[in-house]
């Protein structure tokens, strides 16, 4: 079966061919293209809604065309589109939202809406050899959403923990900012952490972890608070840049962790899944993936291949051919936006 995938929830204009074996549920991706806006909105430090929308319209049909062209396909072969319907920025969704419905009445193809964190989690899936045992806790740390959340099977969603305020990524741009080193944070962060564990010095800058054993949602404003003050009465901190991101960064990377093991004793998964723009955070692989051998020594950490991190039209695709099986299809008619659109 081929999936066209797309995906537009953000500032990331995005179109993929994957093919699926419908005997074994095993993905091959035939395409995989990708228009970034983040060149645009650095300078803003932030995504700025109204220039990400405007930049989608632009992109869109040239990144459907291109996905098309790699895969080396035509649009009768497609057997079904796929395409996020929420949660998202609402002006970037339409736009994705009304190609996928116009190619779908144009090519009398059926029409499948995804949510975008489940798509995050089917990253996970995409070109895997590794067998999937259930239940699984997934770990989906982003720029917009931190959530755990317990899989029982294929389209079985429960979210045990969420962020109670800002998202990890969320978190990590915050902190970059505070520290005057740009946009996007997460890489920026770490790599100046990098740096400073590569100096072989031990910190002594303490930062909390909040709500670290108060159930299993998040918390990352108490942890950018403390941060902020710190510098304020630091007056040598930006000669210590470098530690300030180590400590912050250990400070994320242990709560994102400790809450995940916690969850997967809780519910007594058989296979834990880290996915999401933050989980290519090398650090976090590495951390998490020790933490993960010590309950589950026959089934390490799974996580997803680096071009399937950040946000894309892969994920989407494969998410709704499970999401097909589930009977998720629609008509193009009925099919709109929908920020609050659940797991």
């Amino acid at each position: 079966m081929l999936i066209l995938g797309i995906e537009s929830s953000c500032d990331e204009t995005a179109a993929s061919i994957v093919e699926i074996n419908a005997k074994t549920g095993k993905s091959k991706t035939l395409s995989n293209v990708i228009s970034s806006q983040i060149e645009i909105h650095k300078k803003y430090g932030g995504v700025i809604p109204e220039i990400a929308a405007r930049e989608h319209v632009l992109n869109v049909l040239p990144v459907v065309h291109e996905a098309l062209a790699k895969a080396g396909i035509t649009p009768k072969k497609i057997d079904a589109i796929a395409v996020t319907k929420g949660p998202g920025l609402v002006t970037s969704l339409i736009t994705g939202m009304e190609t996928a419905r116009t190619l779908a009445y144009a090519w009398s193809k059926p029409l499948i809406p995804v949510n975008h964190i489940a798509g995050h989690i089917y990253s996970d899936f995409l070109e895997l050899d590794q067998k999937i045992v259930f239940p699984l806790i997934v770990l989906t740390v982003s720029g917009g959403h931190t959530n755990l959340v317990l899989m029982k099977d294929h389209n079985s969603f429960k979210i045990v923990g969420e962020t109670r305020d800002d998202a990890a990524g969320e978190a990590y741009d915050k902190g970059a900012k505070m520290l005057e080193l740009g946009y996007p944070g997460g890489p920026i962060v770490s790599k100046y952490a990098k740096m400073y564990t590569e100096t072989g010095q031990k910190s002594n800058i303490i930062l909390p972890r909040p709500m670290i054993g108060n159930g299993l949602d998040f918390s990352f404003s108490g942890l950018k608070t403390s941060l902020l003050y710190q510098i304020q009465k630091d007056k040598n901190w930006k000669n210590r840049v470098a530690e300030y991101c180590f400590a912050y960064q250990e400070a994320i990377i242990d709560i994102l962790s400790r809450k995940t093991i916690v969850a997967a004793k809780k519910y007594g998964a058989k296979t834990i899944m880290l996915s999401g723009g933050v989980s290519a955070n090398a650090e976090l692989r590495i951390y998490l993936a020790a933490k993960v051998a010590e309950i589950l020594p026959n089934n390490p950490l799974i996580v997803p291949k680096l071009s399937y991190t950040t946000d894309n039209a892969a994920m989407i695709a494969l998410a709704g051919y499970f999401a097909l099986k589930g009977g998720a299809q629609t008509s193009w008619q009925k099919l709109k936006v929908d920020v609050n659109f659940g797991l």
